[in-house]
This record gives structure tokens, C-alpha cells and sequence, in this order.
């Protein structure tokens, strides 16, 4: 789950002591600040999956997805959460803690890989969510469900080589924190969350499936819905996360020094 090989000093225990020690700071202060605590982490997809059902099933003829379509809505947005709260905190990861960034040993791949980890750990707490309305729901498990742990490994892949090429270029050209946030606006509706990557007409269904999202979902929701396997989309989320990753590496090892410049 760790670029320790970025410029990395010290042992990997270490490192992964100085990684558990960061994250479990974040999830602390998060909670601690908060009334409502560990609830937020699965209110608001929550709340999105209850509109998005609303709407496609009580005021529109749903013509996507497969019932019972709430668990189909959750079994997509709870790791988009994960993903688009990851994200919109890269841009901020270095920033944030620009002080401890400069005077620390501790590799700066750190400050990318903390995030990951502690929205990995909400996400992995807002799963007995999913787990409830499917049961209420009376949706059935399959061979399937052996595929979510290998979602689980390729997001967190995703996300690291994501944020290694995200949070540097972000402190050396600000303008593109919005940029991010416009650009995780359109990816969630590019991506198949409200639909499913076979729900896409013709052409469609080949291009989506270079979004990386759209194969690691896939491998999150055929636990439920075995029909929504798309060998093309699996194939290409995977051999895309981990091309990002290596690009991730690369511009990092390029982009530290400059950062440290400019913090």
C-alpha cells in the first residue's frame, strides 16, 4: 500500500509505524471534532443513494441497474467516497502540514499515502451499512464476493499512483485544486455508479472501461450482481491503476524537490 521505495530512508517498519501513527491522528481529529463521529462516513452516501433511488425508481422509469437498485446504488458509491474524498484531499496534502512536510525524515510519500489509508479504514467501517440493506433489501451473495478484496487492493493502488502525481503538482500550480474538484464532478457521472458499465449503449461500454473506476466497481458489485462482469473493463481498471501507480512514482521522484522548494 506504500511507495517506501520514494527516496525512502529508514526502514520500512518505520515507515509503516510513522504511517499508522499519521492516519489514526486524521481519523482521531476527524471523530473527535464531530458530534455525529463514525455516522458521517456513511451518511452521505447514504443520503446520495437514498436521492438517486428516489429519483430513478419513484419519479422516473428506471432503465439502468439491476434491483434491488439501493444495494446496487451502495455497492458503487461507498468506494466512491472513498475515492472522491481521497482525491479532493491530495490537493491539500502537503499544504496542510507544510511545516512537518519540511522537517521530517520520513519519506513525503507519506503524506500521500496516510490519506489513502485513513479513508481506506472509513470505508472498510461503512461496509456493515451495505451489508444491512442487503439483507433488508433480500439481496443474494455469490462466487463474486471473492473479487472484493482484489477491488479493495486495486483502488488502493489507484489511489496512490493518483496521489503522487496529484498532490505535488498541486502545490506548484494552485489553480489546479479546482480543477481537481471540477474534474471529480464529471468523473462521477462518467464513471458507473448510477448505471452499470453494460448499461452503456454500444461504443460507450468499450470506452468506459478505460476508466479505471469502472473495473474495480465492476469487481465490487458482482458479489451482488453477477451479470454486470465485464472482462474488458476488469482487465483494463487493473493494468491502468497499476500504470498509474509507476507514472505516480516516477513524477513524484521528479516533483519532490521542487516542492520542497516551493514550501
Amino acid at each position: 500500500m506504500t511507495t517506501a521505495a520514494v527516496g525512502a530512508p529508514g526502514s520500512p517498519r518505520r515507515y509503516l509505524h510513522s504511517l499508522w501513527l499519521l492516519s489514526a491522528r486524521d481519523l482521531r481529529v476527524r471523530y473527535s471534532t464531530s458530534a455525529l463521529g463514525y455516522l458521517w462516513s456513511v451518511l452521505d452516501p447514504l443520503v446520495m443513494s437514498g436521492i438517486y433511488w428516489f429519483v430513478f425508481t419513484q419519479v422516473f422509469g428506471r432503465g439502468v441497474g439491476e434491483e434491488p437498485y439501493i444495494v446496487f446504488l451502495i455497492t458503487a458509491l461507498l468506494p466512491w467516497m472513498w475515492f472522491n474524498s481521497s482525491v479532493s484531499d491530495f490537493t491539500r496534502a502537503f499544504n496542510k502540514d507544510s511545516r512537518l512536510v519540511r522537517s521530517t525524515a520520513i519519506p513525503r510519500s507519506i503524506w500521500v499515502n496516510r490519506i489513502v489509508l485513513s479513508k481506506g479504514i472509513e470505508f472498510l467501517f461503512s461496509l456493515p451499512v451495505l451489508a444491512l440493506f442487503a439483507v433488508f433489501a433480500g439481496a443474494t451473495l455469490n462466487w463474486g464476493v471473492l473479487f472484493f478484496p482484489l477491488a479493495v487492493l486495486l483502488q488502493t493502488i489507484l489511489l496512490v499512483g493518483v496521489g503522487l502525481i496529484v498532490a505535488p503538482l498541486c502545490v506548484l500550480w494552485g489553480d489546479l485544486e479546482r480543477t481537481t474538484r471540477l474534474v471529480l464532478r464529471a468523473l462521477f457521472y462518467a464513471s458507473p455508479i448510477i448505471y452499470g458499465v453494460n448499461d452503456l449503449p454500444g461504443a460507450f461500454t468499450d470506452v468506459a472501461a478505460f476508466n479505471p473506476l469502472s473495473g474495480i466497481f465492476t469487481l465490487y458489485r458482482v458479489g451482488f450482481f453477477p451479470d454486470q462482469w465485464n472482462t474488458l473493463s476488469v482487465v483494463a481498471g487493473a493494468v491502468t491503476s497499476v500504470l498509474l501507480l509507476c507514472i505516480g512514482v516516477l513524477v513524484f521522484r521528479r516533483l519532490e524537490r521542487p516542492l520542497l522548494k516551493e514550501l
